[in-house]
């Protein structure tokens, strides 16, 4: 008897230590991002002290050497880049989703998932260093010239193009499950009553999917505006405000990626980069909010019928 108190004891026991350590260890990974958050804004309080958040987010020169750090060329070529990269890559990813899942035969679908994986793992430099091979001198030579428009190659397009390419992956992968996830009692059941294939895609499939694919184009979005390699070596980096997508341009991620470690003698430099780090960093944060809410939302309606 006193035995089995004992087994009994120490089997209770190490499920509460291993149910507090597996706790302790979460919470660690959560905290990171708080950790992160507070670092970079303890970092960047010298250059946002010194200086009005409307300077800095409005301002257009960039002359460290005299304190003047107006970021507004580097968050415009950032938000350009990634809604060009979001235009080209979203219709097709969409599409191929909607292929795989609903039209494709399954021996096709269990091809192109791990080759959709291997181009979601292929490093970014990889895909930079093709940008620069393929994509640049396509704009240069062809594709700028057909529209009547001088361009070096180095531009937004080819930023967004690379980009584009590199979120595709994600945003397939998570659309693709979320287009699995509807219930095939549904379809069959708008089958049944006469409606054809595409009509069921379109009025049960799509309707019901919908948020999750949202959702699937966000996390897609804030992968391209935090991507670092790939773009600094095909955007141009020329800190001017871009006016077309043949221009150069010179996204947040190029400029902590280029200039972090030099010139760090100037005052404040050190911490307006990092200060363009924080922006980043809550841009993404946002990003992966929003995609978190339309998600949660979604189930909500799931649940309650909608």
């Amino acid at each position: 008897m006193f035995n089995r108190l004992a087994i009994n004891n120490k089997r209770l026991f190490a499920d509460w230590l291993i149910g507090r350590s597996m706790r302790g260890i979460a919470l660690l990974s959560a905290s990171l991002i708080l950790v992160i958050g507070a670092a970079l804004v303890w970092k960047s309080r010298q250059v946002v002290g010194g200086h009005s958040l409307l300077d800095l987010f409005l301002g257009s020169s960039w002359k460290p050497s005299r304190g003047e750090f107006g970021f507004l060329p580097f968050i415009l070529g950032t938000v350009w880049v990634t809604i060009t990269a979001s235009i080209i890559a979203i219709p097709p990813a969409i599409l191929t989703s909607l292929y795989l899942t609903e039209y494709a035969d399954k021996k096709l679908g269990r091809w192109i998932d791990p080759l959709v994986d291997i181009l979601a793992g292929i490093p970014s430099i990889v895909y930079g260093i093709w940008g620069v091979l393929v994509v640049v001198p396509f704009i240069k030579d062809h594709f700028a010239p057909f529209f009547g428009v001088p361009s070096a190659g180095y531009s937004v397009l080819a930023g967004g193009t690379v980009l584009a390419i590199m979120i595709v992956p994600i945003i397939m992968h998570v659309s693709c499950e979320v287009l699995r996830s509807v219930p095939k009692e549904l379809k069959e059941a708008s089958l049944a009553l006469g409606a054809t294939k595409w009509q069921t895609i379109k009025g049960v499939v799509l309707k019901r999917a919908m948020p999750g694919m949202v959702a699937a184009c966000v996390l897609g979005i804030s992968r391209a505006f935090g991507e670092t390699m790939a773009v600094v070596m095909v955007v141009g980096n020329v800190a001017k405000l871009p006016k077309t997508v043949f221009s150069p341009a010179y996204p947040l991620p190029a400029l902590i990626a280029n200039h972090y470690g030099e010139m760090l003698s100037i005052p404040m430099y050190d911490s307006a980069l990092l200060f363009a780090a924080l922006i980043l960093f809550l841009a993404v944060i946002y990003f992966n909010l929003v995609a978190r809410m339309i998600l949660t939302g979604s189930k909500w309606s799931v649940y309650y019928g909608g």
